[in-house]
């Protein structure tokens, strides 16, 4: 097929994608601001940071995951001009998202003993500890701000969840500034500082989110008359069933990142903290693909409620393509840059610091090299999970992404990081073998679905054909 049939569609992958991207860049920016005014403060500080958003940042996949479900239903009943399913979808999926904030709050308050389990450095869990407790109290508001978030994604208003985010980072700065430093006459409060800066710029993220949204005419019409005599058992299991294993999907990947950064603190907190680093760049340029995954998940729930299944295959291969590209873009920015980007997470100028921060950049630059890499097969790997979301295909998907990840990517990971001399660099090629195994398999999923549904269409058209003769 001539490839002008897929780059054709760039511009409307794009026009959808960009609020996304820059939206989960917002989200993303958040924890990046925290390492890098943290880092400033030193490498133990950056570590606990590390440490404590690793956690919370579990639970939070879990949550994003599970919402996603709400975007391919929606998508779906849009397309379809469904407004009953559109309501039932976003309404249903508000509250199970509700409970499950509030829920995630309380296991990562809970869990915080695994810390000693996972024999960190004492220092490290002791500015960790009171961290965790309140950046898991903004699990509640973040949850709930990704139901709304992914039921705008579904009606194809993608731009007000993109305004919220950057107005909450304004607001996260700002807070942190005057609360980490002592800025202005406020108490210096260190990390703690930054933990208030994340709950109270999620707080205002959830406020914006649903005054926009319930001013819009397209959708006003979604935010009158709830009651609770609406919610109906089959529907919860509906999104349930779509929403568990899709957060599992995510939780599979994150618990990977965050096994990661533990292996890493096992064999000290200069690699610790040069995986945070890696990571957080890594993170950034994720976020395209997961933007670029949104609208994977969006477009192709609106071809199948079209039943338009070939072009439902153009488009989510001209995703594909767009993915791959900017993520090449991406690695050869890493590998040109991999030596001076960990400069900007820490301060040289710290005499006290000077060693442990040399190092740390040292090891970050190479994982760099790594990165650049595997952001490759990570990009892939989530656009085409975002295109069997939006073929509400999720089992299956999920088995392939525990084995890619667990079975394959993180006993790599274990032995060359703790066994051999590579180290923190072992860890990030077992991250990447992982990835890498998870992209291609999926593909060989969705490849496989869209041409069984595009061969079942036109044998039915073969059938209509010959009852009409």
């Amino acid at each position: 097929m001539n490839l002008s049939v897929y780059t054709k569609e760039f511009g409307a992958n794009i026009r959808l994608a960009y609020p996304v991207i820059l939206g989960m860049l917002g989200h993303t920016l958040i924890s990046v601001v925290d390492n890098i005014m943290v880092g400033r403060l030193g490498a133990t500080e950056l570590a606990a940071v590390s440490l404590g958003n690793s956690m919370v940042f579990i639970a939070m996949s879990v949550g994003i995951g599970f919402s996603t479900a709400i975007t391919p239903m929606v998508a779906q009943g849009d397309a379809a001009k469904d407004t009953a399913t559109v309501r039932s979808a976003f309404h249903h999926g508000l509250l199970l998202c509700t409970i499950l904030g509030i829920c995630l709050f309380g296991v990562v308050y809970l869990a915080k003993p695994l810390m000693q389990l996972m024999h960190q450095p004492q220092e490290v869990i002791e500015l960790a500890s009171p961290f965790v407790d309140w950046v898991a109290f903004s699990l509640v508001p973040m949850v709930i701000f990704q139901g709304y978030k992914q039921f705008a994604d579904g009606m194809s208003q993608t731009k007000f969840a993109m305004y919220a985010v950057i107005a909450s980072n304004i607001i996260h700065i700002g807070i942190n500034y005057v609360l980490i430093y002592g800025a202005f006459g406020f108490p210096k409060l260190g990390i703690m500082g930054a933990a208030l800066g994340t709950v109270i710029s999620r707080l205002f993220m959830l406020a914006y989110m649903h005054i926009m949204l319930s001013r819009q005419e397209k959708m006003k019409q979604y935010f009158h008359g709830f009651s609770f005599s609406e919610i109906k058992k089959s529907m919860l299991k509906k999104i349930t069933a779509l929403g568990l294993p899709s957060s599992m999907q995510m939780l599979f990947e994150v618990a990977l990142f965050t096994g990661a950064v533990w292996i890493s603190g096992s064999i000290g907190k200069t690699n610790q903290a040069a995986n945070q680093i890696a990571l957080s760049l890594s993170s950034m340029t994720f976020m395209f693909g997961m933007g670029l995954s949104v609208a994977a998940m969006v477009r192709v729930g609106n071809q199948k409620g079209l039943r338009d299944y070939k072009n439902l295959q153009i488009v989510a291969r001209s995703i594909f393509l767009l993915t791959l590209i900017l993520e090449i873009g991406f690695a050869l920015m890493f590998i040109a840059f991999h030596t001076i980007l960990p400069h900007f997470f820490l301060n040289m100028e710290n005499v006290a610091q000077l060693q442990d921060n040399t190092e740390v950049i040292a090891i970050a630059s190479q994982l760099l090299i790594v990165a650049a890499i595997f952001q490759i097969s990570d990009g892939l790997q989530v656009v085409v999970l975002g295109s069997l979301r939006g073929l509400q295909d999720v089992k299956l998907p999920t088995i392939i992404t525990f084995i890619a990840y667990w079975v394959i990517g993180f006993p790599v990971s274990f032995y060359l990081g703790i066994y051999t001399e590579l180290k923190a660099m072992g860890i990030w090629i077992g991250l990447l073998s992982g990835l890498t195994v998870a992209a291609i398999f999926l593909y060989l999923r969705f490849n496989y679905l869209t041409n069984k549904m595009i061969k079942s269409v036109g044998s039915d058209q073969s059938q209509s054909t010959e009852i009409i003769a």
